[in-house]
């Protein structure tokens, strides 16, 4: 009989994350030192006045164990990408335009090939977010990183600062029932539930394949299936805040789905279903896959683990909805209305293969 398999048997502890969190709150008195207003809360991380009515939002972001895949197959110049686009997907969510990128690269050994292919990634993912990168570190830290090939360990981080004007924040706020949710194309797993992504699919850490095999249904090989860079939704998002109201912005990443049940913290009484899914075929060799070694990785698991094809999120009012997708059309993420806004609080309800899920 084959065994559930579950992000905590990959090796992350939702309930334990969820446990550490508490202790953000311990930051809350530093709130104290902003020079010019109170620190605003949103429902995905704060901003800070630097005037009146102008906020800023830093976010720093990394790429987690995608960095393992990247060493195996011996390919780098795509993992900056990855690293920009965790940082301004999650700047934008507020409604922020990025003005700056930085970068910290700790590395077993800074080797100048390698440098320069990290950068040629960084470099990408800028451009795609028409953002500068004004800084950075590399460090030489080998007692510290050691990776999956000789001297070629590394972890990446990017912070990203971005400006927002106090009328056009995105703040969470009157969500109503029937309010629709529109969802933008992901490219791939992104860098987001690669523990599990590389405990199925890889022998390195007790998969299945080898990185170069080519899996029946992918058409390349695995390992550059799973590196496809994050997309980055900078563009979009900045063109539909200037032409609608945007109620949220969700950037579907770790816990997937279960992501927008934060937003009833600021818009309470509210609950999700989603109906409209065609995942990349990386999801269901993910689940093949765990089968074929005696595991059980539930489409529950799935929707609390990925993004299952849709990237990012976006809830606008009912009246809003079809100026919202000819806005999106032209750029390039295949904008569908994924589901809408019900009165049930805090539920999550998905509608896929014929089978109705609640998300918990």
């Amino acid at each position: 009989m084959s065994k559930s398999y579950t992000y905590t048997d990959a090796g992350v502890n939702r309930a334990q994350r969820v446990e550490s969190k508490k202790a953000l709150t311990t930051l809350n008195d530093t709130y104290r030192h902003s020079s010019f207003g109170g620190v605003m809360k949103l429902p995905y991380g704060n901003i800070f006045p630097i005037e009146s009515d102008s906020f800023l939002d830093l976010v720093i972001e990394g790429v987690g164990t995608k960095v393992l895949i990247a060493q195996l197959a011996n390919k780098y110049d795509t993992i900056g990408i990855d690293a920009v686009a965790m940082a301004v997907n999650d700047v934008i969510r507020s409604g922020a335009k990025p003005l700056s990128i930085a970068d910290n690269i700790h590395a077993q050994e800074s080797n100048p090939s390698l440098v320069e292919s990290w950068l040629k990634g960084i470099i990408e993912g800028a451009n795609q977010s028409e953002c500068p990168v004004t800084g950075g570190e590399t460090g030489d830290v080998a007692e510290i990183i050691k990776g999956v090939v000789d001297n070629a360990g590394f972890d990446m981080v990017v912070a990203a600062v971005g400006k927002v004007e106090r009328q056009n924040i995105i703040t969470g706020e009157n969500i109503k029932p029937d309010d629709p949710v529109i969802g933008l194309a992901s490219s791939g797993v992104h860098s987001n539930g690669i523990t599990m992504v590389r405990k199925i699919l890889f022998k390195q850490w007790g998969g299945k394949y080898n990185p170069s095999d080519i899996p029946e249904g992918l058409g390349r090989e695995v390992a550059l299936e799973v590196l496809e860079p994050t997309k980055i939704y900078v563009k979009p998002l900045l063109a539909l805040a200037s032409k609608v109201k945007i109620k949220a912005a969700v950037h579907i990443t770790g816990d997937g789905y279960m992501k927008f049940n934060t937003l009833v913290n600021w818009s309470p009484g509210i609950g999700f279903c989603f109906d409209n899914f065609t995942p990349h075929p990386i999801f269901d060799l993910i689940q093949k896959t765990g089968a074929e070694l005696d595991f059980t990785i539930t489409d529950q698991e799935m929707f609390k683990t990925f993004n299952m094809g849709w990237g990012f999120g976006i809830i606008v009012d009912k009246s809003d909805v079809d100026t919202a997708l000819n806005v999106l059309e032209s750029s390039g993420v295949n904008p569908q209305r994924i589901g809408k806004v019900t009165n049930k609080e805090r539920t999550v309800e998905i509608e896929y293969k014929q089978k109705h899920m609640i998300l918990t």
